[in-house]
Formats: C-alpha cells, sequence, structure tokens
C-alpha cells in the first residue's frame, strides 16, 4: 500500500469511564479537560484482534510461574516470555536480527502501530505506519459521577474492621472523544530488502486497521467501558502519487447535541480539503444512523464518496 491516509475516530461513553488515571477519574489535562490517551484507544483494537484470532504482540497474558521463589505464582509475561510463546518454537536468543523482525511484522499490531523491542540482543525500533493523536472529549456539558459501591467483604488488612468495606465507581455521564490518526506507508520503506519477502505496510492491515477503529470499542465488554461505543469515523485516502501531507483532523471538526442527536460538524475540515481535493482519492465516512448526523456535504467536494453504517460497515448510499 502507498495511500497516506488521514482521518479521525469518534468514540461516546455513556455512564462510563473510557480512560481513567490512577486516581480513578477520567484522565484529564491540567487544564481540566477530558482526554483519552493512544494507548487507550489501541488496547480494544488489540483486544479484538485477539479475540478474533490475529496474531498480537502487545497485549497483556500471563503464566504460571515456575521459578521457586514464585512458584505456582501468576504473573503477567514479560516481552521475552510474550515474543517466544507467539512465535514459538523460536527462542529469542539464538534469533537473528532479520528472522525478529519478519516475526514482529508477522503481528497485526506492530504491522499498524510499530514496535519498542528492548532485549537483550534484540534493540529493536519499528516506528509504526499508523499514528494515533490524543482523544479530546469535545462535549461540553460533561459532568463526572462517583457511585459508592458496597463490597461483599471486609477489608482483611484493618484490624477494626468488622463490616464489609466500600469502593467507589467514578465515570461521566457523556462523554465524547475525537482521536486523530494517520498512516504513512513510507515509515516501513527501509525494512524493505532487509526482512525477506516483506513489502511494506499492507492494504489487508489498513482494511483490518479500518474495520476495528469502526468496531473496536465497541466490542470491548468490562465494567468501567460498558457504555462506551464507537460512533464516527473519517478515512480520507490521498492517491498513490500525492505529495500531500495532512495535519490532526480532529482539530477541524466540531461537536455538539441537537434534538436528541449528535452532530458531527465538519464546516472547517470541509475548507481544508477543499483547497487540494485534487490529491484526494477517497472519503469513508461511518456513522451510527441512529444518533449521529452529519451537517456537512462532503460529497459535493468531488471525489469518491461513502457513508456507511459503523457497525454493519454497509453503504448507507444505497
Amino acid at each position: 500500500m502507498k495511500n497516506r491516509v488521514y482521518g479521525v475516530v469518534a468514540i461516546k461513553s455513556i455512564m462510563s469511564n473510557w480512560n481513567a488515571d490512577f486516581t480513578g477519574r477520567p484522565k484529564t489535562t491540567s487544564e481540566g479537560h477530558i482526554f483519552g490517551s493512544d494507548k487507550a484507544f489501541k488496547y480494544p483494537i488489540k483486544k479484538m484482534w485477539e479475540n478474533e484470532g490475529e496474531k498480537v504482540l502487545y497485549i497483556k497474558s500471563y503464566l504460571i510461574q515456575t521459578e521457586k521463589e514464585e512458584k505456582n505464582k501468576l504473573q503477567p509475561r514479560n516481552l521475552k516470555e510474550r515474543y517466544e510463546s507467539i512465535f514459538a518454537p523460536d527462542v529469542l536468543d539464538k534469533a537473528k536480527s532479520k528472522d525478529v523482525l519478519k516475526n514482529l511484522f508477522s503481528a497485526i499490531d506492530v504491522m499498524n502501530f510499530g514496535a519498542t523491542f528492548a532485549e537483550s540482543k534484540q534493540n529493536i525500533s519499528i516506528t509504526g505506519a499508523v499514528q494515533i493523536g490524543q482523544g479530546y472529549n469535545k462535549y461540553q456539558d460533561t459532568i463526572v459521577e462517583t457511585q459508592d459501591i458496597l463490597s461483599p467483604f471486609r477489608n482483611p488488612k484493618k484490624d477494626d474492621a468488622d463490616a464489609s468495606s466500600l469502593g467507589t465507581k467514578i465515570m461521566v455521564d457523556e462523554a465524547h472523544y475525537f482521536y486523530p490518526f494517520s498512516i504513512i506507508p513510507d515509515n516501513y520503506n527501509s525494512y524493505i530488502g532487509i526482512v525477506d519477502d516483506f513489502e511494506g505496510y499492507t492494504k489487508e492491515a489498513y482494511s483490518k486497521f479500518k474495520r476495528a477503529c469502526c468496531l473496536g470499542a465497541t466490542a470491548i465488554a468490562t465494567n468501567s467501558k460498558m457504555g462506551c461505543e464507537n460512533e464516527f469515523a473519517i478515512f480520507i485516502e490521498c492517491k498513490s502519487e500525492s505529495k500531500l501531507y495532512m495535519p490532526n483532523l480532529d482539530q477541524y471538526i466540531d461537536f455538539e447535541k441537537k434534538n436528541d442527536k449528535n452532530i458531527v460538524k465538519m464546516d472547517r475540515l470541509y475548507q481544508l480539503v477543499e483547497g487540494f481535493v485534487e490529491d484526494i482519492a477517497k472519503i469513508e465516512v461511518f456513522i451510527n444512523p441512529l444518533e449521529v448526523e452529519i451537517d456537512t456535504a462532503l460529497e459535493s467536494l468531488g471525489c469518491e464518496f461513502e457513508l456507511k453504517n459503523i457497525f454493519t460497515l454497509n453503504n448507507l448510499n444505497q
């Protein structure tokens, strides 16, 4: 694949906590603006890939420790253990660098997001073709809610505890996170000819990333993320010969609620793209048609345009 792609993915959070800090509150900037990290964005995508049988390297997995001091204790695998569990029977200490690279690129998360592989004799850094920015909440009326929870157990660390303990669950009533992303296939050009049979970033990897961008947040089901769903995504694909480089697109998208609908306003994005529409091969927009409306006629730009259902991925233009 040679085409650069730029876009935005929006995730709604209703009575849930998309990305908590270490205090349990929704992550915020120093000025109090709620946002979600790129790690929060990638985790549901990688979890979805793993659940569907894809090879995913950078995700937590466990083993039962066999060493004497920690015998029979459940522990997360370290990077070396994770690598060897996926690419068995390869042993990392005996592997050649080009073979390690080939294995790394065979993992769908590495093919998309790159890797920092800092292990003895194999210190490898791969700048990912796909880069994700921070996802800022664009809904102005978000309220942080705190819910008291009664545990069925008392705290054994408190000597005077004679009743079950209390906890808290912190969430937002409603938030809408908009994540910018870019896909630069050229990031992998330096590995072509070094890694056997490697031809760079693939259309297959892009297709899997696009699908996961539309479904990953909806697919994940944890206590804190029940209520988090994908609601909007836009993919602007440049022509293969284009020299165009675009800025983060989330800053040109606005959000408001009107008549119980979530309105995604892209007037400023239209003005940005209008100036170099001859470089654009295709624009795809995915929405939840029951809740989201687009107030900008991107189809009038003149390039190929498709509006699709974000859950079924079917075309809504037909």
